[in-house]
Formats: C-alpha cells, sequence, structure tokens
C-alpha cells in the first residue's frame, strides 16, 4: 500500500471509488428515510454531483489538497482536505475507502496523513463531519478513535 500526491489520471478512478462508496447511503439509507420527493430534490442527481466535487477537491493553491492510497496500481482510497490559513483552520472534504479494504487501518492512515500535512502548514483545528446514521458509525468509530470530539447535529427535511 502506497500513500502518493494526487495526480490528474486519478480523478475517474475517486470519482467511482466515491460512488462506490457512498452509493449504499444514498440509495438504501436516505432515501428510505426521507422518501422519494425530499431524495430526488436533495440528491436526487448524487452521482453527478460527485462527479462535479470530486474534480475539484485538488487545488493547492486554493488551499485544497487530495492524496490516495494505490495498492498494486489501484487507487483503494483517498482523502481530500482543505485549509484556512487566516484562521488557522482546516476541514476534511471527503474520506473514501473500498470496501475491499476496510477495517484495515487505511481510513486512520489517511487522516492522519492529513491531519499532519494540515498542522505543518500551521493548522490548530481540523474539523471533519459525517452522518449520524448507521451507514454513517463506522466513520463515527473512526473519528473518535482520532481523538476528533463530535457535536451533535440535527437536519430536518419536509416534503411540502
Amino acid at each position: 500500500m502506497d500513500l502518493r500526491a494526487y495526480q490528474p489520471r486519478d480523478l475517474e478512478q475517486l470519482i467511482e471509488l466515491t460512488i462506490d462508496t457512498f452509493g449504499p447511503f444514498y440509495e438504501q439509507s436516505f432515501r428510505d428515510v426521507v422518501g422519494e420527493a425530499v431524495f430526488n430534490n436533495t440528491h436526487g442527481s448524487w452521482r453527478a454531483d460527485y462527479r462535479e466535487q470530486v474534480a475539484s477537491l485538488y487545488a493547492p493553491d486554493l488551499g485544497r489538497y487530495v492524496v490516495v492510497a494505490e495498492d498494486d496500481g489501484v487507487v483503494v482510497g483517498y482523502v481530500a482536505w482543505n485549509l484556512n490559513p487566516v484562521a488557522r483552520r482546516g476541514e476534511i472534504d471527503i474520506l473514501a475507502v473500498a470496501s475491499s479494504h476496510r477495517r484495515h487501518g487505511l481510513g486512520k492512515i489517511l487522516c492522519g496523513h492529513a491531519f499532519a500535512d494540515l498542522k505543518d502548514r500551521g493548522v490548530e483545528v481540523v474539523e471533519i463531519g459525517t452522518g449520524g446514521d448507521g451507514f454513517h458509525a463506522p466513520a463515527r468509530a473512526l473519528y473518535e478513535s482520532l481523538g476528533c470530539t463530535a457535536f451533535p447535529a440535527v437536519r430536518y427535511y419536509k416534503e411540502i
């Protein structure tokens, strides 16, 4: 397993990994909870949204970075983060790990890499968000194991 800086040739693999990672959340969790109208309005184009988001994650001139984990030439995970140097604050934008490589510490390694880079750039506080549903339970456990402090938040949806 190797960690390396993002290269433009990684884009399609990162998009597919992101869609594979978060597809079950949208299709088997979020949709079931909020119903079709809310789902279609808020995340009905989630695949296209990820294609756009992932393409914009790497922009070092804007303080946005990506590191990929590669196993035998295949991208099996990545972490994207950004920083606000004036506020000395950073944020993990997205963390995705292939299902075949989950529960082996790769998420911890990727987050650790991002945290170290942020610290080296003068960041004092890092933020990372996730859902409170069952799908996101492993992410919450990971972030807590990294010493992150959770602050509960609730978002409501209503079809009108």
